[in-house]
């Protein structure tokens, strides 16, 4: 099994950015390569679609929203993996500071254990870095 995090500090209260990245149906809010994400089985599960038209089926595993954190597997992408689940955390650093962690484990199909943590590697960095700039930072 292969796995990769990623954080920033972003000088945004902890709170305003679980506000904006909390919700499991808020991707299209903060990340533009997913501009639609639909809901079903109660909002367990989300159908993203991603720029180019592909999608991807996420399944929410754990939603903790005092500890500002969810835990979300694939179900169906184009991925080279299996296996894969990841979180999302919102940490409190202080009054006006927080920092946003995103992690990944999976196991690589096709695909070396390298070639999959620098694809998700890069998705969570390019995620976090269009996060700072929705939040105008």
């Amino acid at each position: 099994m292969a796995s990769t995090t990623t954080s920033v500090d972003i000088p945004v209260p902890a709170d305003r950015v679980w506000q904006l990245i909390g919700g499991f149906d808020s991707l299209p809010d903060w990340l533009p390569y997913i501009p639609t994400s639909e809901l079903s089985e109660g909002g367990r599960v989300r159908s993203l679609t991603n720029a180019e038209g592909g999608t991807i089926v996420e399944r929410l595993e754990a939603f903790d929203n005092d500890a500002r954190t969810y835990t979300y597997s694939i179900v169906d992408a184009p991925f080279p993996v299996t296996g894969y689940r990841s979180t999302i955390t919102v940490h409190e650093v202080s009054d006006s500071q927080s920092r946003v962690e995103w992690s990944g484990t999976f196991t690589p199909v096709g695909a070396s254990d390298e070639e999959a943590i620098a694809l998700f590697h890069g998705i969570y960095s390019d995620g976090l870095a269009a996060l700072e700039k929705t939040l105008g930072v």
